[in-house]
Parts: C-alpha cells; sequence; structure tokens
C-alpha cells in the first residue's frame, strides 16, 4: 500500500492531519514505559493494551522492527482553555472513532499493520486482563507510549505539528505496515 493510498484513507476516516512515517524514526524508551508504572492514567496492569499486558519493551520492539513505514494521523480540535476536559473527551472519541475506522479499512484491505493509538483500548467496558484472553485481539489497539514512544519525538522526525496552540487539542495515533 503507497503512501498516497494511506493518506486518503486518513482523510476518508476523517482525520485532520497526518504525515508519512518512517518506522526508523521510532525509538522505544524505557522512561516511556517508566512513567506507565506509575499508573497515573489508572489502566496500568488493567488492560491487555496497557503495560504489563502489550508486553515488555522487546517484544514491542520486535513488532515495531517487522515494520518499515507507515502514516501519522491526528484529530485536532478546538478547546476554550486547559480546563475544558469535556471538549477534550470529545475529541478524544473522535479520534478513537477515526482510528478504529481506518484499522478496519486496513485490516479488510489484507493490509497487515500495526496499529497504535491515543489512549488504552476501548473495545471492551471491562477488559478481561489478566484472567482470560483478550476477547477481541484483531480489535485492540494499545497506545503509542505503552509502546515506549514519545509522541512528540515521533512526530517531530517525521515533519507532522504536535502543538497547534493553546486553544487547540490534538490527539496523535499511527499506523505502521508490516513487511
Amino acid at each position: 500500500m503507497t503512501y498516497e493510498q494511506l493518506a486518503k484513507m486518513a482523510e476518508e476516516a476523517g482525520f485532520s492531519a497526518w504525515a508519512e512515517l518512517d518506522a526508523a524514526t521510532v525509538e522505544l524508551k524505557p522512561e516511556v514505559r517508566d512513567m506507565c508504572a506509575v499508573n497515573s492514567c489508572g489502566q496500568y496492569g488493567k488492560r491487555w493494551s496497557c503495560p504489563p499486558g502489550c508486553g515488555t519493551l522487546e517484544q514491542c520492539s520486535a513488532r515495531l522492527k517487522a515494520c518499515s513505514r507507515g502514516i501519522l494521523v491526528q484529530t485536532c480540535g478546538d478547546i476554550e482553555d486547559g480546563f475544558d476536559f469535556e471538549a477534550m473527551m470529545e475529541i478524544e472519541a473522535d479520534h478513537k472513532d477515526h482510528v478504529n475506522q481506518m484499522y478496519q479499512a486496513l485490516r479488510e484491505a489484507g493490509t497487515p499493520v500495526l496499529a497504535l493509538g491515543a489512549g488504552c483500548c476501548t473495545v471492551c467496558a471491562k477488559c478481561t486482563y489478566p484472567d482470560e484472553p483478550c476477547r477481541f485481539p484483531e480489535k485492540m489497539i494499545s497506545s503509542m507510549e505503552a509502546y515506549g514512544m514519545v509522541v512528540l519525538e515521533v512526530c517531530r522526525a517525521n515533519g507532522l505539528q504536535y502543538y497547534y496552540g493553546a486553544d487547540k487539542m490534538a490527539y496523535t495515533s499511527c499506523f505502521l505496515l508490516q513487511g
């Protein structure tokens, strides 16, 4: 699949911005995984998509090494200020919808892809971790941070704007093509 085809899919899915992603620019950092272990989001050890359920940094690195290129995607929206949590949650929900739509389209096209989103997987209201296997492994999406990525650095390395101003919020995800 060409970058132009990926860009068309990103546009059709409703993303605000996108850029070609060179997998060689992606670094997985233990410090990011260490921040996950602090559990400020409350999902550490509670979901298959989050550490430690998504695998060790070495396992994530092996999955990433199977990929050579892809696309970074963003959903941007307006917020009144840094405390406009309602707008932030609406933008995040829109972003997750866009990610799920594009991920489904890529899978239907038979494209081997590693999808990494923003925030934890929300396919199930209650995750089966750690007692039962994931009910929908084909739909589960880990976050870029769960894999150890500093999203700002990935955006910079691939020419995608990260900060759009105090009155904007942007959520970033990526699709990495295997092979």
